[in-house]
């Protein structure tokens, strides 16, 4: 599979096959993106899946955002369990059928019962830490650190700015992702997400501390500046069932 076999991006969500099992609202996104080689990408996905390559490069993601007011199978907002701060480092990928999606490497939050759900039921790499989200003066501050392993942290501060996103191919390789892949016994699972497209602005990475990309196995990579730097004020996602 390559690239120009792969289905189409589209700022634009295909619509779920059958019933959303569950849904939630993203909020105060921050998507740092740095280009990187293939070949530092390839060994990290799950099996039969290539990376998702743009301008000649893969990419990696740090993406910083507030998760809250989860449901399940139709339920009210689920208090406190289902409202914390995340931080994820991301890849890009495709499969076999040309189907393009996220695979994360490493997802933190602060909510040990997400946590152990998304790994038990979905094989997602979440992990136990302390996260936070501060604003000052139009400045979004993240930080980040594992429960247990205090030299896995992020501190992120980012500034959106006013002027919108409209019409930019790489703006919508790296968030208009419609699935994602992951890995449950061996075999390799997409599953598919729903929300309208995303509002999406510039913004400016103020600073950066993080080991979160070194432990994911790009060292050196948050020393560098990111390629590109986004702010999204948020989307309500919806999730379907696996396949």
């Amino acid at each position: 599979m390559t690239n120009a076999e792969a289905y189409p991006i589209s700022a634009v969500a295909p619509p779920l096959a059958g019933r959303a099992s569950a849904s939630q609202r993203w909020s105060h996104l921050v998507f740092l993106h740095w280009r990187v080689d293939a070949a530092l990408v390839a060994p990290l996905l799950p099996n039969g899946l290539v990376p998702d390559e743009y301008d000649g490069s893969a990419w990696v993601g740090l993406i910083p955002f507030v998760l809250d007011r989860a449901t399940i199978l139709g339920s009210p907002p689920i208090p406190y369990f289902g409202s914390f701060v995340e931080v994820n480092v991301r890849l890009y990928a495709v499969d076999p059928q040309g189907r393009r999606g996220v695979v994360f490497v490493s997802l933190e939050a602060s909510r040990l019962a997400a946590v152990l759900a998304a790994r038990g039921l979905f094989s997602l790499p979440y992990v136990w830490s302390r996260t936070g989200l501060t604003v000052d003066s139009g400045q979004y501050r993240y930080t980040s650190t594992r429960h247990g392993d205090r030299t896995k942290y992020t501190a992120v501060v980012a500034r959106p700015g006013s002027v919108a996103v409209v019409d930019d191919p790489l703006a919508d390789f790296l968030t208009a992702r419609w699935a994602l892949f992951t890995s449950i016994r061996g075999r390799t699972v997409h599953l598919r997400n729903h929300h309208e497209p995303w509002p999406l602005y510039r913004a400016e990475l103020v600073s950066i501390d993080d080991t979160l990309l070194a432990g994911a196995g790009f060292a050196g990579l948050a020393a560098r500046a990111p390629e590109s730097v986004l702010y999204s004020p948020g989307v309500t996602t919806w999730f379907g069932r696996g396949n």
